[in-house]
C-alpha cells in the first residue's frame, strides 16, 4: 500500500511539472477525481455554459434555479481554464482584470448566444482561376421569427483585395465638372487606361465601399468559384463591455485543448472600428 501511495505521488507530481504553469497552478487546485473538469471543451454551446458557470465539472447542465447556476465564485475558475495556456502574449494581469470585471458580484456579465455583437470567421478553400485558394467567410446569427440562421455578413478574398484595393482615391484622378457639355466623351480616357493603370474606383462618389459579399455571391453564380471545404472556424466577441474576445479551436494533448480563448485585448471606442477592419481585411 505504502508503495503504490508513493507512485501515485511521483505521478501527480510528474503532471504538474509537464503542464503549462498557469494551467497546472490551477490543476493543482483539482488534482483527483475532478479532472474530468479539464477535458476539452468540444463544443461552441460548452464554451458558453463554462464561461457562464452554468455545468457541473461533469459537464451536466445546473438548473437555473440552483445556487450553483452562474455562481460567479466558482466561474473564476471556469473562466481560467477556457484560456489558451501556450499564449504567453496575453499578460496575466490583463486575464485577470477580466475575469474580475465579469465575475464582479455586483454587476456580473455573461455571453449570451442570442446576445448578438460575435460573429464566426470561416476560412474556407475554393476553386478560383483553376486553382483552390483559401476565402475567409464571416457569418453572424440573424434572429428569425422562429429561432436564428447564420448568415454570411462579410467575405475576404485576396483576389478580389487585389483588384479593388483599399477605397481610397487618386486625387488627379477625375472628370471634369464640364464633361457633360462633351456628352462624357472623356469617358474614353478612363476605360482605354492600359489594365495596370485603370481603376475606375476613382471615379465613383466619394463615400462608395466595395461590398465584397455582391462580388463574392457574382462569382459564385457564374460559377467561377466552386467550394471545396472548411479549414478553419474561429469567433470574434464584442459582447463585454471593454473587451474583445478571440475564440479558437485546439487539437492537441493535455486538458488545455478544445475551445479557448485565443486572444483577449482592452477595448475602446477608438480601437473598436480599427480591430474590426483589421479582422474583416484578414489583418492585410
Amino acid at each position: 500500500m505504502i508503495v503504490l501511495k508513493r507512485i501515485f505521488s511521483t505521478f501527480l507530481l510528474a503532471l504538474v511539472f509537464l503542464l503549462p504553469f498557469s494551467v497546472s497552478a490551477q490543476i493543482g487546485n483539482y488534482l483527483g477525481d475532478e479532472s474530468d473538469l479539464y477535458a476539452a471543451t468540444k463544443q461552441m454551446n460548452q464554451f458558453f455554459r463554462r464561461f457562464n458557470h452554468e455545468e457541473d465539472k461533469l459537464g451536466n447542465k445546473f438548473d437555473p434555479s440552483s445556487k450553483e447556476f452562474r455562481n460567479n465564485s466558482d466561474r473564476k475558475d471556469y473562466i481560467n481554464i477556457l484560456f489558451d495556456g501556450q499564449n504567453k502574449a496575453v499578460p496575466q494581469s490583463v486575464k485577470d482584470d477580466f475575469v474580475n470585471q465579469v465575475t464582479n458580484s455586483s454587476n456580473p456579465t455573461f455571453l449570451e448566444f442570442h446576445g448578438g455583437n460575435w460573429f464566426a470567421e470561416v476560412t474556407t478553400r475554393f476553386v478560383y482561376e483553376g486553382r483552390e485558394q483559401d476565402l475567409t467567410l464571416f457569418m453572424k446569427l440573424q434572429e428569425e421569427r422562429v429561432g436564428s440562421k447564420w448568415v454570411i455578413s462579410n467575405v475576404y478574398f485576396s483576389p478580389f483585395a487585389k483588384i479593388m484595393g483599399k477605397d481610397i482615391q487618386d486625387p488627379n484622378k477625375f472628370l471634369h465638372p464640364l464633361s457633360h457639355e462633351l456628352e462624357f466623351m472623356n469617358l474614353r480616357k478612363i476605360f482605354d487606361e492600359p489594365q495596370e493603370l485603370k481603376e475606375v474606383k476613382n471615379y465613383v462618389e466619394v463615400n462608395h465601399k466595395t461590398d465584397y459579399v455582391t462580388l463574392f455571391l457574382y462569382e459564385v453564380a457564374r460559377n467561377a468559384l466552386q467550394f471545396k471545404t472548411v479549414t478553419n472556424v474561429k469567433f470574434h466577441f464584442f459582447q463585454i463591455d471593454n473587451w474583445y474576445l478571440e475564440v479558437s479551436r485546439f487539437n492537441r494533448g493535455g486538458y488545455n485543448n478544445g475551445w479557448l480563448i485565443s486572444n483577449l485585448a482592452r477595448l475602446t471606442p477608438d480601437n473598436k472600428d480599427v480591430l474590426l477592419n483589421y479582422i474583416y481585411s484578414n489583418g492585410n
